[in-house]
């Protein structure tokens, strides 16, 4: 995997950064309200681009197939690309595997299908952590893996980002994609959560 990480904001970023500071000096903007909508952006709106990808994958055997093998341009088929979303690759989780995404020196990461980077995905905590001890780590978010389930790391840079494709849970065998969709969350994209099955749902896969 490739060590070159970007240590300096993008030039999206940076404009972003610049914008903030003036409609903030100028009081245009509250600062605890910039901050909820970010969160809000990052937590809920930003990832649905994901989910969408996520359950396509789920639902289209072939559009699976070219996720796998060139993740940029099948999710491109979506709509969604960028310099922040370029040289995407897909990994899934299966009964034996299970994957987690970490940016080991700063904090790449697929903007276009996940939105804004949460706090934690930046700390050092986790940058360290994810590398030394995953599946330490992964209890602490509530996920313990079976011993025998491989965990698989994979470092983010600037020339290559993760998208780990969640395990589709039991009992949704009769839902859309639309419906799939809904299920999927920013954390089992990363790889530090499960998805679990709706309520009620029973059966296999």
């Amino acid at each position: 995997m490739s060590e070159n990480h970007s240590r300096a904001p993008s030039g999206a970023a940076l404009r972003v950064k610049a914008l903030q500071t003036l409609l903030e000096e100028k009081g245009l903007v509250d600062t605890v309200s910039l901050d909820r909508i970010i969160e809000s952006f990052g937590d809920r709106i930003g990832p649905r681009n994901g989910a969408r990808v996520v359950a396509k994958a789920w639902t289209d055997p072939a559009f699976r197939k070219r996720l796998l093998a060139n993740a940029t341009a099948a999710v491109a088929e979506l709509g969604f690309g960028g310099p922040e979303g370029g040289h995407l690759v897909a990994v899934e989780n299966t009964d034996r595997v299970h994957n987690m995404v970490v940016c080991t020196l700063c904090s790449c990461y697929p903007w276009p299908v996940l939105g804004i980077p949460p706090m934690w995905y930046k700390s050092f905590a986790y940058r360290s952590r994810a590398v030394r001890d995953p599946r330490g780590l992964l209890k602490e978010f509530g996920l313990e893996i079976p011993p025998d389930t491989e965990v698989r790391v994979w470092d983010s840079s600037a020339e290559q980002r993760y998208l780990v494709i969640p395990q589709r849970p039991a009992g949704t065998q009769g839902m859309t994609e639309e419906q799939l969709a809904e299920l999927v969350t920013r954390d089992s994209m990363i790889g530090t959560a499960v998805i679990s099955p709706p309520a009620g749902a029973g059966g296999t896969r």
